[in-house]
């Protein structure tokens, strides 16, 4: 069997093309369930105990892939929506007390490019005054 693989060689002639259909029911849609982010902080991440931390905090049922793409970013790839959702709905996240920004990136983004400058927090506000309350102060 070595020497047949051995003489296998590959001609012009015989390259030819496969084409393999895709399963709609397994394709992602051009969704990609990736985050970027940063920690608001001058002092080094210790990478790894970082991605430790982060995957024990969020446990998503599916997996996550943490990268460190250099430049203080970091690329979070889910491999289901709804981790990622759940990720997102429960931000602000901290690690060692420092912030970290987070920005879903579509298709085809720059993950090095994204402006990471904002992030959502709730805010709870007591005693205001009866005469005060409004939708358009709750938004």
């Amino acid at each position: 069997m070595e020497n047949e693989l051995a003489q296998l060689s590959i001609n012009d002639e015989e390259e030819e093309i496969i084409h393999i259909p895709i399963d709609p029911n397994t394709e992602n849609r051009g969704e990609t369930f990736q985050l970027v982010g940063c920690f608001l902080t001058a002092s080094t991440i210790h990478f790894p105990a970082m991605k430790s931390t982060m995957a024990n905090l969020w446990h998503p049922v599916k997996g996550v892939r943490i990268c460190d793409l250099g430049e203080k970013r970091y690329l979070f790839q889910f491999f289901h929506a709804m981790d990622m959702n759940r990720v997102l709905k429960g931000s602000p996240w901290t690690f060692n007390n420092h912030l970290l920004v987070l920005y879903k990136l579509e298709l085809g983004e720059d993950p090095l490019q994204i402006p990471l400058v904002l992030t959502p927090f709730w805010v709870q506000v007591y005693n205001i005054p009866i005469g005060l309350f409004s939708d358009i102060l709750a938004v």
